[in-house]
């Protein structure tokens, strides 16, 4: 007994086959290109980053979407099942225990030729069968057993340890993925709910606008009375009116689009969001500004970058795998029974029977396959190194093409506020003008026009900050807790 547990402990302390991973050390740039603004004792929380634009609406969908969202729990359920794929894996090294019983009945031949041998052991008798376990020809016999069955292939080279270690990193790599699909929800809705901030906007300005045209239509009728400007100037004026509330319609039917999309990215139906989000909402805050920080931090923070990590490591435990086939395998079996021809003595000590074997198989001829196998998974690994390269590099992207638009667009915007203020004055002092008829009616539409059009040029303005900003913050890897684990 002691001789086998030291040869079962020195097969266990076989070796493991195949490359053992090594993390790949991609050193990323020391700093983003693109300029961030200096934030002194920001404390925007990444794991809530939509909390930071101050929408409890924005919120309340955020927190729908991530408890709700097919797709969330679609990711939820790979979770899971990698897991079970985990213990599947880890089965694979372990002795194996089966139950089994039987009954068998054989009815003999009466012309097999025995008769001679079977009565000279039971002493010339004949009968239907007996309980001496030997039957006449014509007669039968039947055969009791019940018993277990053990058989364990031992891991001497390592292959169902790579197959573990390669099952756990794809079962991470499945957690990195539910929290990038966190991510990338988290995102979408809040593009979507200021897309749909910027329809309502608009709608406010176009209304405005028609209030203001309506009492341009006012003036025109009062001063065309008196004969100051002609007749064809109320004419005009109503038709620039009826042109402004045409392009009201065409802005409703957007709102509806996103609101149903929103609908569908909180797991909910298309309709269910109209009645609560088509009301005007309070104005929203600025964008929050966000610090970047630095891209080592972003490699460490980014689920998809970690995802991809893991699986180059699954990718790199599949190798050994495949490695471990060209060696020999080892597998021991033993059974226990108890066998009788008679209930009545099947469970005495007389009725035990036990077997035990041992086996190796060694691979000699298989044409290549083995190899060729091999080969293939290093091309897998291959693969999965250059999708990790791509990812970094596409997480580098994604920060500094988010920098420069926010940083763009926070000067544009800073000139459209500029420019509003000029076409809002120049509005005004041309309508007091035409009011004396110093002007045509061509220059107070024009002017009225520019005006406008500025408002609605401000109003895109401030929602591709806020939309550039939830990017940015997508980029970061921002939507997921560090500290709350996946999400079941």
């Amino acid at each position: 007994m002691k001789k086998l547990s030291l040869l079962a402990a020195t097969m266990l302390a076989g070796c493991t086959v195949g490359p053992n991973y090594v993390a790949p050390d991609i050193a990323p740039p020391a700093n983003f290109a693109a300029a961030q603004a200096a934030i002194p004792g920001a404390a925007v929380d990444p794991a809530h980053w939509w909390s930071a634009f101050g929408d409890p609406a924005l919120n309340a969908l955020v927190v729908k979407g991530l408890a709700d969202s097919p797709d969330m729990a679609i990711a939820a359920s790979r979770v899971r099942q990698s897991r079970l794929q985990e213990i599947v894996a880890r089965a694979q090294g372990l002795p194996t225990l089966n139950a089994a019983s039987n009954v068998s009945h054989v009815d003999f031949s009466k012309n097999a030729g025995l008769s001679t041998i079977a009565q000279a052991f039971t002493g010339g008798s004949s009968g239907s069968g007996n309980s001496s376990g030997i039957a006449l020809p014509g007669s039968g016999i039947t055969t009791y057993s019940v018993g277990f069955d053990a058989s364990w292939e031992i891991d001497l080279f390592g292959g169902v340890r790579r197959g573990v270690e390669g099952a756990r990193a794809r079962s991470e790599a499945a957690e990195w993925s539910q929290r990038d699909a966190g991510v990338t929800l988290a995102a979408e809705i809040a593009d979507t709910y200021f897309a749909l901030r910027l329809d309502q906007t608009q709608l406010g300005v176009i209304r405005d606008e028609i209030v203001r045209q309506q009492r341009g239509l006012d003036i025109a009728g009062h001063i065309a009375k008196v004969g100051l400007v002609p007749q064809i100037d109320v004419t005009r004026q109503r038709s620039s009116i009826t042109a402004t509330q045409a392009r009201l319609e065409p802005i409703h039917a957007d709102m509806d689009v996103r609101i149903h999309a929103l609908g569908i990215l909180t797991g909910q139906p298309p309709e269910a969001l109209l009645v609560d989000l088509r009301a005007p909402a309070a104005a929203l805050a600025p964008a929050p500004a966000v610090p970047a920080g630095l891209p080592s931090e972003l490699l460490r923070r980014r689920p998809d970058v970690r995802a991809a990590e893991r699986r180059l490591a699954g990718a790199t435990a599949d190798i050994g795998v495949a490695v471990s086939d060209l060696y020999p395998k080892f597998s021991l079996t033993g059974m226990a029974q108890l066998i009788s021809t008679g209930l009545g003595n099947l469970f005495t000590a007389n009725s035990a029977q036990l077997t035990g074997s041992g086996a190796v198989n060694f691979p000699i001829l298989d044409w290549g396959r083995r190899k060729a196998t091999i080969a293939s998974r290093k091309e897998d690994r291959e693969q999965a190194y250059q999708s990790y390269r791509s990812t970094v590099l596409g997480a580098l992207r994604d920060v500094e093409d988010a920098l420069v638009r926010i940083d763009t667009e926070e000067r544009r915007n800073v000139a459209l506020k500029r420019g509003l203020d000029d076409a809002e004055a120049t509005a005004h002092s041309v309508e007091s003008q035409y009011r004396t008829g110093l002007v045509a009616q061509n220059a107070l539409l024009d002017a009225q026009g520019s005006a406008l059009q500025a408002r609605e040029q401000l109003a895109g303005s401030d929602a591709q900050l806020r939309q550039q900003t939830a990017a940015l913050f997508k980029a970061l890897g921002g939507g997921w807790d560090a500290g709350a684990g996946p999400i079941r």
